[in-house]
């Protein structure tokens, strides 16, 4: 079975609701919480609990980079289509302060980025671009920024 080609036959709200239920969430405390009807950005939570947090009581560092993992090549695939074979190839995460309570990221790919993508795989053959997101405290404070270099080529 091809998950790119299921991802992209869902609705928006049926991606959140099956996204939330996917192990590594939800036994994680990740949460989809919004994804946008055009797949330009998708928003998730982590809420900080006993299983998902360090020995300093924090959140754990692997679930605050889990929780955008898959996000940015998604919402190229979406926008690009099926055509396409997407890959995160390079991922770094720089943890700035201690995550506590809630954790919120909002990850985003333009119609714009998109058009990047598509005119550099036309013009080269395949496309990397860099994303990035700030994953934001509940007392407003960026407690980790999330870089991501998305690999695109069309499907052979």
């Amino acid at each position: 079975m091809d998950l790119a080609r299921v991802f992209t036959q869902m609705s928006a709200r049926q991606f959140a609701a099956f996204t939330s239920l996917y192990p590594p969430f939800l036994l994680g405390g990740v949460r989809v919480v919004h994804v946008a009807d055009d797949w330009t950005s998708v928003t998730v939570r982590l809420k900080v609990r006993g299983w998902n947090k360090n020995h300093n009581g924090a959140a754990f560092g692997g679930m605050l980079s889990a929780m955008t993992d898959p996000f940015f090549g998604l919402m190229a695939q979406w926008q690009l289509g099926d055509e396409y074979t997407i890959w995160n190839t390079r991922v770094s995460t720089e943890f700035l302060a201690p995550g506590r309570g809630e954790v919120r990221a909002t990850m985003c790919v333009s119609p714009d980025e998109a058009e990047v993508i598509r005119r550099n795989v036309a013009a080269t053959g395949s496309s990397r671009t860099i994303h990035s997101a700030d994953l934001v405290g509940s007392d407003g404070r960026v407690v980790a920024r999330h870089e991501q270099e998305v690999y695109a080529r069309l499907r052979t």
